[in-house]
C-alpha cells in the first residue's frame, strides 16, 4: 500500500521505516491520535519502570506544592507523627519534600578507591510526600492551613489560616 503522496510506502502495519504509529492503515507519515501518552524515558527518579508524566514541551510535570524551601512544618502521618522541622529541600517533580530531622534513614557510603578510608553508615533524611505536612506556627505552637492575601503595599502574601502570621517576609 503506498501513500497519496507517493513518496513513502507503509507496511501493512501502518508502519513507517520500523516505527510503529498505529494499528489501522495509514495514508500521512503521522497521526497524533494513535500515539500512546508520551512518558519520560530519559527523565526518571532512577528505576527503568519509574518514569515522569511529561508536558506537551517533553518536559517533566511539576506538581504544585502548598510547602516552600525555609518553611517550618509539622509531620501529620506516618512514623514521625508530630515531629517540628524545616523543609531543607523540595522535589516538585516528585512532589515531595526532605524536612531537617524527619524521616532519617541510614546510608552506606563506599570508601573512594586509592585511600586509606573506611566505608561508614551516615543517617540522611528521606523525602516525604508533602501531604503528609502542615505549617506549624512556632509562637502559638499549632498547625494551621494557608492562605493567600495580598498585603497593604500590593505583594501576595502567604498567611497562616488559625493565627495570621505571615509566613513571606
Amino acid at each position: 500500500m503506498s501513500s497519496f503522496l507517493g513518496a513513502q510506502s507503509l507496511g501493512a502495519c501502518g508502519s513507517l521505516g520500523g516505527t510503529r504509529l498505529c494499528d489501522q492503515p495509514q495514508t500521512s507519515r503521522v497521526q497524533h491520535s494513535c500515539r500512546a501518552p508520551i512518558r519520560a524515558g530519559v527523565f526518571g527518579p532512577g528505576k527503568k519502570w519509574e518514569s515522569y508524566d511529561l508536558n506537551k514541551n517533553g518536559k517533566p510535570v511539576r506538581i504544585p506544592m502548598h510547602v516552600k524551601t525555609g518553611d517550618t512544618v509539622v509531620v501529620i502521618a506516618g512514623k514521625d507523627k508530630g515531629k517540628v522541622g524545616e523543609v531543607s529541600k523540595v522535589l516538585t517533580k516528585q512532589g515531595k519534600i526532605v524536612v531537617e530531622g524527619i524521616n532519617v534513614k541510614p546510608k552506606t557510603v563506599q570508601p573512594k578507591p586509592g585511600t586509606e578510608e573506611k566505608g561508614q553508615i551516615v543517617q540522611t533524611e528521606s523525602p516525604v510526600h508533602h501531604s503528609n505536612v502542615m505549617h506549624w506556627s512556632k509562637e502559638q505552637k499549632v498547625r494551621s492551613r494557608i492562605k493567600h492575601q495580598v498585603s497593604s503595599d500590593g505583594k501576595k502574601v502567604r498567611v497562616l489560616v488559625k493565627t495570621g502570621e505571615a509566613l513571606d517576609k
